[in-house]
């Protein structure tokens, strides 16, 4: 199967596109290799993308509805995942219009295009974010998700809303993944698995926010990889629908914190900082809607997953280089 793959030389993107790669489908990845963090990691990932004989990789931006039509045009996909986004909440609110134009143009040419090619299935990535301030734990899909309290979420709200229009009016199968703080190897130097990881390993303090009274469901990549690859080729799933993919377990962010520390043989310097506009103190997914319908099931709790990741880590930055000189 020739499938699309957007974003695919970021965090989640190439892990998606790797897999479908070693399974012996044809996968077009597509990036504008933006510099939101370093490209080098970036151009590594889709170095090794590159290796496999079926991967064709692009550069382009979503945003260029010309280029992205023809782009489907000519390889006419059988699905595509669409995992290209603007990232980030903190980010969203300096830079808010690069999320309207990578989140919600980008998305909607995406549908657009696929639209006109008669496209069978699109999985795309939305957010846990989209759950807002909701204090009801876990999380379920059945929840209201009108309250976004960060543009980045109601970016991500947009495309679910678009994404249903497309499926009523043109019969487009849509999937939905609310994904939940994702992690592993080749992750986002943005986020906090890493920075605390950099942060102790070099006894640095790091940044920890609501002083530390915030709990995350922090799902391990394989794990998402699973679930999108489910979303992607299960069968007699409805048109349109959504459905979180978490770890199902709330953990607690100074768990995390103590965890990284213990395998790093360090201790973790610690500014206690209050709660940031647009974050959340707690994210935690119910999941029985895609244990039912995708057969979805996690399995790499932080005890297993925290130690690959820092093996990783230590591999890729070995040479006290930094995030320059990938493995």
């Amino acid at each position: 199967m020739k499938i699309l793959v957007t974003g695919s030389a970021g965090f989640i993107g190439f892990h998606v596109a790797a897999r479908l790669l070693a399974e012996g489908h044809e996968v077009v990845g597509l990036d504008n290799f933006n510099d939101y963090y370093p490209v080098a990691l970036k151009r590594a990932r889709a170095a090794r993308l590159g290796r496999y004989a079926g991967y064709t990789g692009i550069e382009c931006d979503l945003a260029d509805f010309k280029v992205l039509d023809r782009l489907f045009q000519k390889h006419r996909f059988k699905a595509a995942c669409h995992l290209a986004a603007q990232v980030g909440v903190r980010y969203s609110l300096e830079n808010p219009f690069v999320y309207q134009k990578s989140n919600n143009e980008g998305f909607l040419n995406v549908l657009e295009s696929a639209r006109r090619t008669g496209l069978a299935r699109l999985v795309y990535a939305s957010s846990s974010s989209v759950y807002g301030g909701n204090r009801k734990m876990p999380f379920s899909e059945s929840d209201r998700v009108d309250n976004p309290i960060s543009l980045y979420a109601a970016t991500k709200k947009f495309d679910e809303l678009a994404a249903h229009a497309y499926s009523h009016l043109y019969a487009l199968q849509t999937i939905g993944l609310r994904l939940f703080t994702v992690y592993g190897p080749w992750g986002r130097p943005d986020m906090a698995v890493w920075l605390f990881t950099e942060a102790i390993s070099k006894g640095k303090p790091i940044k920890v926010f609501n002083r530390g009274n915030m709990r995350r469901d922090f799902t391990y990549v394989d794990d998402v990889v699973s679930g999108i690859r489910a979303a992607l080729f299960r069968k007699n799933l409805p048109r349109c629908d959504v459905f979180n993919i978490g770890n199902h377990r709330s953990e607690k962010l100074m768990d995390l914190i103590n965890m990284i520390a213990d395998c790093l043989g360090k201790k973790a310097v610690m500014e206690l900082l209050p709660l940031q506009p647009g974050d959340v103190p707690d994210t935690y997914a119910d999941i029985r809607k895609a244990r039912r319908a995708l057969g979805f099931e996690p399995a790499t709790d932080l005890a297993e997953g925290i130690p690959r990741f820092i093996a990783w880590y230590r591999e890729y930055t070995r040479g006290g280089k930094g995030i320059s000189r990938p493995a």
